[in-house]
């Protein structure tokens, strides 16, 4: 395997640590280009001394002053999106791991899309947002996508020889059509509310929404875990990488996070990929790709495992797959506006200006009044995005006597 200049978009995160925790296990493969982070500089300092990058990224100039003193004179340091997007299309640059969370990673990943990177996308809203644009700039740029979602990585490691031509329109241009595959199945772990009384919602705490019982992940994505919005996000990702129709995935609950999403062929036969619940699997997976390397997890014990249980999932506890659903049927700007009026609400509930379940109450008020349209171009992303999160505040406002 060639050695591969990687950027991570977001290496303060968990998903950007677990990176940097296989890329250290296998120097003679793989060196850092360029780290970015947002509010975790004394972290990033740390990241920069170990792994010496050309480059690190911060979000302003504030930010920028303070890395400087703290990181290698080798390591050059940009702020503000040019800098991300300067990072992610550089021409030293060979691997992009697009790990920033929400809307602000999908400049930068599109960037690394149209400069033809092996892109590395733990960034779901790239596609949620703008699937159509940013599958474009894919095929326009000649860049490999490979998916780091350990759901999606799992389906793509199930798939059929077919489906492993991975550039251009998503890992699939002819979505299941003549391939044998009848579903896809996404598996859930249900979060950390799933058995709890659905009085009791109004009363949980952020700390509480983001106890996951399986996974270390930041705070937003572990509230869209307890919510289930996560997997709507998921679900319309996947309508996108694998070029199926939202009724063609399915999603069950697993609370034990062993079998990390299935493929239901034509023939009857269910392929399931499983592993310990830790994201370096489909991160080596993916860094290697198509390759495999050791990526620090611990074996799977088998005879250790005391059950694997699925159930369906209950539409009154977890309304934002509803929601999800419909908006990945009608694609054009809902998934937009979707993921939009999320990252206000979660936004507000970490900050407790809301209680937990009007979470899922802002976002559907925001799509029971969206008029659609396509999006030509990403101004119109821009704006969709910004028009659903005027309503959002808006709605945030109704439920703020409630706190």
């Amino acid at each position: 395997m060639a050695m591969q200049q990687i950027t991570i978009l977001g290496s303060t995160g968990s998903i950007g640590v677990s990176s940097l925790d296989v890329i250290a296990r296998h120097p003679d493969q793989f060196r850092v280009f360029a780290l970015t982070g947002h509010s975790r500089i004394e972290v990033l300092a740390e990241q920069c001394q170990r792994f010496v990058p050309a480059f690190a990224v911060v979000p302003n100039a504030e930010a920028a002053s303070q890395l400087s003193a703290l990181v290698p004179a080798q390591t050059r340091v940009l702020c503000g999106v040019e800098g991300l997007i300067e990072v992610a299309s550089h021409s030293d640059t060979d691997t992009v791991v697009a790990a920033i969370v929400g809307a602000a990673g999908l400049l930068p990943t599109i960037a690394a899309a149209e400069a033809g990177k092996k892109i590395l996308l733990a960034n779901k809203e790239a596609l949620v947002m703008a699937g159509a644009l940013f599958l474009d700039a894919v095929k326009r740029g000649g860049a490999t996508l490979l998916p780091l979602d350990s759901e999606h990585n799992a389906i793509f490691q199930c798939l059929p020889p077919g489906f492993t031509g991975v550039s251009g329109a998503g890992l699939s241009g002819s979505g299941l059509s003549g391939t044998g595959v009848s579903k896809l199945v996404l598996s859930a772990s249900g979060g950390p509310f799933r058995t709890t009384p659905i009085e009791q919602l109004m009363t949980v705490s952020p700390d509480q929404a983001c106890a996951h019982p399986n996974w270390s992940m930041g705070r937003k994505i572990s509230v869209d875990s307890a919510t289930m919005m996560n997997k709507g996000l998921e679900l319309i990702e996947a309508c996108w990488l694998f070029n199926v129709a939202a009724a063609d995935v399915e999603i069950v609950i697993h609370p034990q996070s062993i079998v990390h999403s299935l493929v239901e062929y034509v023939d009857g036969s269910v392929l399931a990929q499983l592993g310990n619940p830790d994201m370096r699997t489909p991160i080596a997976h993916a860094l290697a790709w198509p390759e495999r390397i050791a990526s620090g997890v611990a074996r799977l014990n088998l005879t250790e495992l005391a059950a694997l249980e699925f159930e369906p999932p209950d539409a009154v506890r977890f309304p934002a797959l509803t929601l999800a659903r419909q908006a990945g049927e009608s694609m054009g700007d809902a998934p937009t506006a979707l993921n939009a009026a999320n990252e206000v609400a979660v936004a507000a509930f970490l900050t407790e200006q809301i209680r937990f379940p009007r979470i899922a109450a802002v976002v559907a008020e925001v799509m029971a009044g969206w008029q659609g349209s396509e999006l030509a171009c990403l101004e119109a992303v821009q704006d969709s995005d910004s028009r659903a999160r005027r309503l959002a505040q808006a709605s945030v406002a109704g439920y703020q006597d409630e706190v």
